[in-house]
């Protein structure tokens, strides 16, 4: 009996590691190892729940005054796309902006925008439209997609990944490999991880004619020698996932 107890401790020890991940130390940031070096790109997200009775007011509003700002270039910021969700949460805005210059460029254009009257008007007629809304602050991923500007019609699914914390590295090493099976049609739009917000999130951004070929396009990946094991890898790593179909505005520059 003395003997059992004491190898418990050593059991336990070993049933821990085959289900506990280990985490290799970094001597790096993430943001560091994994973002694009040619740019210093910042990406905000930006989610809107709207009561359902103002969607249609709500939407007006931003297409009068967020190309304005896009289309300045007094501000050193772009609005990549603006989308209502159509499946996934209802009544819902998602907005995605690039500021040119990293963390200098949001600070100023957050200080221009306080002093642009127009823009102080809208914020104020939103509020009284929003139920609640989060943002994101995020790096593109260096082996992803440029997001540019795009022709339509199309739908857009923008798939979020909660990782496991300590796995981010793992699941740029994998993804690096895995883009390379979802360029055949063009549909990889851009990929994303936080900074600021909730973190330890990525976003892959995908474009599609309609939700049969989505579906069609999905389905080739499987037939693609590699793909499954790129999935089979990767899937431990994601604590919570979420896709979202989404439906570009008219003012978006990516339709």
């Amino acid at each position: 009996k003395l003997t059992s107890s004491n190898n418990r401790p050593r059991e336990d020890s070993w049933l821990k590691s085959l289900f506990v991940r280990k985490v290799d130390p970094r001597k790096d940031a993430h943001s560091n190892l994994l973002a694009k070096k040619e740019t210093s790109s910042l990406y905000k997200l930006q989610f809107h729940n709207v009561k359902p009775e103002c969607l249609e007011a709500y939407n007006k509003i931003c297409q009068e005054v967020l190309p304005k700002i896009h289309e300045d270039a007094h501000y050193p910021c772009a609005l990549v796309g603006t989308w209502n969700t159509w499946y996934g949460e209802q009544d819902q805005a998602v907005h995605l902006w690039r500021y040119e210059g990293g963390y200098p460029a949001l600070t100023e254009v957050m200080n221009k925008l306080r002093e642009n009257q127009e823009f102080v008007s809208f914020r104020k007629a939103r509020s009284n439209m929003l139920l609640s809304r989060k943002n994101q602050l995020l790096l593109e991923f260096s082996f992803w997609n440029e997001p540019i500007p795009r022709p339509g019609p199309n739908i857009y699914e923008l798939r979020s990944y909660q990782l496991r914390p300590g796995t981010m590295i793992e699941w740029g090493n994998y993804w690096a490999r895995a883009i390379r099976f979802r360029q055949d049609s063009n549909e990889a739009v851009g990929g994303f991880f936080s900074q600021i917000g909730q973190l330890y999130m990525v976003h892959h951004l995908w474009a599609y004619k309609d939700l049969q070929t989505r579906e069609d396009i999905r389905n080739a990946a499987w037939h693609k020698h590699g793909w499954e094991e790129l999935v089979y890898y990767t899937v431990p790593l994601i604590q919570e996932m979420e896709s979202r179909i989404m439906i570009p505005l008219k003012t978006s520059p990516l339709q």
